[in-house]
């Protein structure tokens, strides 16, 4: 870290401190499952309907989606970034959705100068339906500017964590931290002919709901040394990331709630949860 760096770092983290307090944001983590959650009213999307009015209006979102996996950690800037359908055989009225948020290009070069090795992203992505989907039913109205942030996958899960924690002053700007995800995800396992979880499913989510109400953020992090049931849960990890970076900004007097504790598909965790 350069002394520039380190400089301009500290300005940014100043001013947000003398700026307008607002009272600190909670953070979500949102299991955001099939796409078609977002133009279907089930138990899942009514209650990201009930999230998005119970919680304070945020003045900004910053989502980190399990659909943007990148080389490095970016964060979407550009003014308006575009809806991006990441998927394909689905009806066509869900190709239909837009979610025409603004971005914020001034707060990501603020994240820029917070933590050096997040770098812009002005033209590549945008919010892909692990962002869309869920803020399509909590603020359909799309009246709050969203940056997303990528899964840095040159990163380990412990380092990742590390870097979030660097923006947990923004949260008492009235800016939202959302990750969205799954924490069981293995699609390659996933049955549409039995409603019956695999137990491996069942074992893994029960065991994270756990470890989250302890705060072992440890353990979630070296999530390979939690047993076959994590192996299977956890086939590739960019589903469970997002729900690391939302624990990396917890306070350590936040309480945890959870809802949408289901399993769809038979390995698919629908788990979510609000710290405040």
């Amino acid at each position: 870290m350069t002394q520039k760096h380190i400089q301009d770092a500290k300005s940014v983290v100043k001013k947000l401190q003398e700026g307008s307090r607002t009272e600190r944001m909670p953070l979500l983590f949102i299991g955001h499952g099939n796409p078609m959650n977002a133009i279907e009213d089930n138990e899942y999307s009514r209650n990201w309907e009930k999230v998005g009015k119970d919680i304070p209006k945020p003045k900004a979102i910053i989502c980190m989606s399990a659909h943007w996996t990148t080389k490095g950690s970016f964060v979407t800037a550009m003014e308006t970034p575009p809806t991006i359908h990441d998927f394909y055989g689905f009806p066509q009225e869900l190709y239909q959705v837009t979610y025409p948020a603004k971005g914020d290009p001034k707060l990501a070069n603020d994240m820029c100068k917070i933590v050096k090795d997040i770098m812009l992203d002005e033209d590549e992505w945008g919010l892909d339906h692990g962002a869309w989907s869920v803020l399509h039913k909590m603020y359909p109205k799309a009246d709050i500017p969203v940056l997303q942030l990528s899964v840095d996958y040159s990163r380990s899960p412990e380092q990742q964590y590390e870097l979030t924690k660097e923006l947990v002053s923004l949260r008492e700007k009235g800016i939202l931290f959302l990750g969205s995800g799954n924490i069981v995800h293995n699609l390659s396992m996933a049955s549409f002919d039995t409603k019956k979880p695999y137990d491996w499913a069942v074992e893994f989510d029960a065991l994270s709901r756990d470890l989250i109400e302890k705060g072992d953020h440890k353990a979630l992090i070296h999530y390979e040394k939690l047993g076959a049931a994590a192996k299977m849960a956890i086939p590739t990890d960019e589903h469970y990331r997002p729900l690391l970076t939302t624990l990396a900004l917890r306070g350590e007097d936040e309480k945890v709630e959870f809802f949408n504790e289901g399993i769809d598909l038979a390995s698919v965790s629908m788990r979510s949860c609000i710290f405040r």
